[in-house]
């Protein structure tokens, strides 16, 4: 993998003003490359170069725009192979992970290149007479995205594309345990012919720089995906100026199985939505909620697909869980499986750990007042929990602060649609793991699994502002 040892600041690549950072191989413990991340100046360069270039930028025409997102397309094709290697060794990403992963950017592009054509105002009529109303939708002008390290170039590309589709530019931080993917990205906008100062990117710690990058004057919305505990603090520091937020945010999803489901369909769908990538996706299976007789047939059923999983070294083909990001991360998992056990959980598989790599667990007979049922885990356990009703299992399903995704296994599919809409998620999945999404479909969350949604329409809206212009003969 390329050492991306520098930030990228109005179309140049220039070396950081603060401390010295590492990026690691997750699995190997190997440091990739060092670099010195961004502090104060570098963040305020980055801004005025995103200031100046959004000028030019909301004045181009849709149609430069749209054959600019062509070109960018291409180079994306052309990188798929460097995105995927930057996965692996940065992230541990195995296989079918960063493979979903790098052919998700550029369908991403593709989707997101319709976007300059689809930023319109209104006419309306008006009670003064010989006046008319124009409603016009806008840019912001620049906006902080802040992106995670699970899945770094999708959830980057997500706010990214949009921002400067719709005539906005951007001023990036990335996640300091997945910089190169980020700055791979920045490596692919260049050749595209991206303009300078649109896309900048200022890596660095978040404990540094964080507060200043959203408390920034120069910044019209931030774009954050990542903890609640984080979003928190970027929604309170951005409210205290009146900047708007755009958060997704973590979740506890749940696969909810009523009695008539077919079992070992449910039992494939949840072996994808709790174990991919190690369990690190804000919206994978964390409990699983089995209503009476289906309980015990499915402990069963999954048991045995579980035991199945390979766990290792992200470049053989045949493991499907990799390495989690760090030793903080097994740490704060292994913590969490004991005291969930300690509580009386019963091991249905029982994982072990080899360095950063933990084969997977299977904890059932979990009761809602456990640690893993109560909070994100983000690792390779799936909890089981029984229900004796449905009206039970319902309210277990709510019983959390998050509201992200759930799924309902059914095969009565007008009743699995009424139970979807008792659930207190922004997305349900019939007969689906929690995992999911279409671009030109909303996303988002209730609770404090997030604020606002992204998508479709639902993301131009938010990535624009509306202006009043009156006008009178």
């Amino acid at each position: 993998m390329k050492a991306y040892d520098k930030l990228y600041i109005n179309g140049q690549w220039v070396e950081g003003s603060g401390r010295e950072m590492a990026d690691v191989d997750p699995y190997s413990g190997k440091i990739l490359f060092t670099y010195k991340g961004a502090d104060k100046s570098d963040i305020d360069a980055a801004y005025a170069a995103a200031k100046a270039a959004q000028k030019k930028w909301r004045k181009t025409t849709v149609a430069e725009k749209t054959d600019l997102f062509e070109k960018l397309l291409g180079v994306m094709r052309e990188y798929a192979p460097a995105i995927e290697e930057c996965l692996m060794e940065e992230g541990g990403s195995t296989a079918p992970k960063r493979g979903y992963e790098a052919a998700t950017c550029a369908q991403m592009v593709r989707y997101f290149m319709q976007f300059p054509s689809r930023v319109e105002g209104k006419l309306q009529p008006s009670d003064a007479p010989g006046q008319i109303n124009l409603v016009m939708r806008k840019p912001r002008g620049v906006i902080t995205v802040i992106t995670p390290w699970n899945v770094p170039c999708l959830l980057t590309l997500k706010s990214v594309l949009p921002a400067i589709a719709c005539g906005n530019a951007v001023v990036l931080k990335p996640s300091s345990d997945a910089p190169a993917s980020a700055l791979l990205l920045a490596e692919i906008f260049d050749k595209a012919g991206v303009p300078a100062g649109l896309f900048n990117i200022v890596a660095g710690g978040g404990a540094d720089i964080g507060d200043y990058l959203v408390g920034h004057p120069s910044s019209e919305l931030v774009a954050f995906t990542g903890s609640t505990e984080i979003g928190k603090r970027i929604a309170s520091i951005a409210g205290g100026r009146i900047c708007d937020v755009s958060l997704e945010l973590g979740g506890n999803n749940a696969m909810l199985i009523l009695e008539d489901a077919d079992i070992e369909a449910a039992a494939d769908k949840a072996l994808f939505g709790a174990y991919f990538h190690q369990g690190q996706i804000c919206m994978g299976v964390n409990r699983i909620v089995a209503v009476g007789s289906a309980y015990q047939k499915f402990c069963d059923a999954f048991a045995a697909k579980v035991k199945a999983l390979k766990a290792g070294d992200p470049k053989d083909p045949e493991v499907f869980i990799g390495p989690l990001i760090n030793g903080a991360q097994v740490k704060k998992f292994e913590d969490a499986v004991k005291q969930t056990v300690a509580a009386g959980a019963k091991v249905l598989v029982e994982g072990s750990t080899d360095g950063n790599v933990i084969s997977p667990w299977l904890l059932a007979d979990v009761t809602r007042d456990m640690y893993s049922a109560r909070n994100e885990v983000f690792g390779p356990v799936c909890s089981i929990m029984p229900a004796s009703t449905e009206e039970e299992a319902i309210d277990i399903v709510n019983d959390t602060d998050y509201g992200l995704s759930n799924s309902v296994m059914s095969r009565d599919l007008f009743h699995a649609a009424e139970v979807a809409a008792c659930l207190e998620s922004g997305m349900v999945h019939i007969n689906d793991q929690t995992i999911g999404e279409e671009f030109h479909v909303m996303f988002g969350g209730e609770k404090q699994s997030g604020l606002g949604r992204f998508n479709g329409n639902w993301v131009l809206e938010k990535f624009t502002t509306e202006q009043w212009i009156s006008i009178v003969k």
